[in-house]
C-alpha cells in the first residue's frame, strides 16, 4: 500500500523534470537519481469529466462525481477528484482527501492571494 501523500512526486535531480508515474529513468535526460519531493499541488485543469456510471459498488454510492486532469506548475499531470463547479482552465490546488478510509487526491479552486 502506498503511504505517500498523493502530491509526492519524483523529481529528476539531473534536469529538474517532475514525474507522477514512477519511472525507471528520467525521460528528459535519462538520469536515474529520482528522489520523492512534495509538489506545490497548484495547477490548471486540462480536462474534466462527470462520472454517472461507476465501475464498482464503492463508487456507485457516490455518483455523480467529477474527475479532473491537472497540469501542476511543476509540469506533471495528475488525475484527481474535484467539486462539480470546477471547470477546464481553472486554477486549482491539490490536497490529500480520504473517502471511507481510501486516500485519494482532490482538487479545489485556488483561492486568490
Amino acid at each position: 500500500m502506498n503511504t505517500r501523500d498523493p502530491l509526492d512526486l519524483q523529481r529528476c535531480e539531473d534536469c529538474g523534470a517532475w514525474w507522477a508515474l514512477r519511472p525507471y529513468a528520467c525521460a528528459h535526460c535519462g538520469g536515474t537519481n529520482l528522489p520523492w519531493r512534495r509538489s506545490s499541488g497548484a495547477g490548471e485543469v486540462l480536462a474534466r469529466t462527470e462520472i454517472h456510471r461507476a465501475p464498482d459498488a464503492f463508487w456507485r454510492q457516490r455518483v455523480p462525481y467529477v474527475l479532473v486532469l491537472v497540469r501542476l506548475e511543476e509540469g506533471a499531470v495528475l488525475m484527481g477528484h474535484a467539486d462539480a463547479g470546477i471547470a477546464i482552465g481553472q486554477q486549482v490546488t491539490g490536497r490529500a482527501i480520504t473517502i471511507d478510509g481510501r486516500a485519494l487526491l482532490g482538487f479545489e479552486a485556488r483561492r486568490p492571494p
